[in-house]
């Protein structure tokens, strides 16, 4: 009985942060979510920093057991987007845990700009230097991440960078 409710936990979880379709994407991975890091401070830093210097503040919230919350990680830290993120974005990763299993970890920052709930991993919040989000619509549709051309990710961060307020 406890195997079966383990085993239905982890199939939850899994499934939160799982790609559909069957196409393998190649991707780079990173561990960039600190289970120790102050992530209502380091939001707040990256707000300072992009109001100081006009630029929008992109909040990853991901963990570093999901292989999307990686992926995405993964591009971000490659030239390509790390250009694009440096001309940008102030870029804050925090570690949500396994929210989908009710193991969540500094949900209140999700909370804290209007998204009530943050349904799998990453999640991705936008945000305006006076904290406003500007894309609550499609934050959660980040869970396929590994599954996503560069491309396609590429463009939507930079679509997002110029949204109107």
């Amino acid at each position: 009985m406890i195997r079966a409710a383990i085993a239905a936990s982890l199939a939850l979880a899994l499934s939160a942060c799982a790609t559909t379709g069957d196409t393998a994407q190649a991707h780079p991975e990173a561990r960039a979510y600190s289970a120790t890091a102050d992530a209502t401070a380091d939001v707040d830093a990256a707000l300072a920093r992009a109001s100081a210097n006009g630029k929008r503040v992109l909040v990853v919230l991901g963990a570093n057991w999901c292989h999307d919350s990686r992926a995405l990680a993964g591009w971000l830290e490659t030239p390509r987007f790390a250009a694009l993120t440096a001309e940008r974005y102030e870029t804050v990763f925090v570690n949500v845990g396994m929210p989908q299993t009710g193991d969540g970890h500094n949900l209140d920052v999700a909370r804290r700009f209007g998204l009530a709930d943050v349904p799998g991993t990453p999640t991705l919040l936008v945000l305006t230097a006076e904290g406003r989000a500007v894309n609550l619509d499609t934050a959660a549709s980040w869970r396929n991440a590994s599954s996503r051309s560069e491309d396609a990710i590429f463009d939507e961060l930079a679509a997002l960078a110029g949204k109107p307020d």
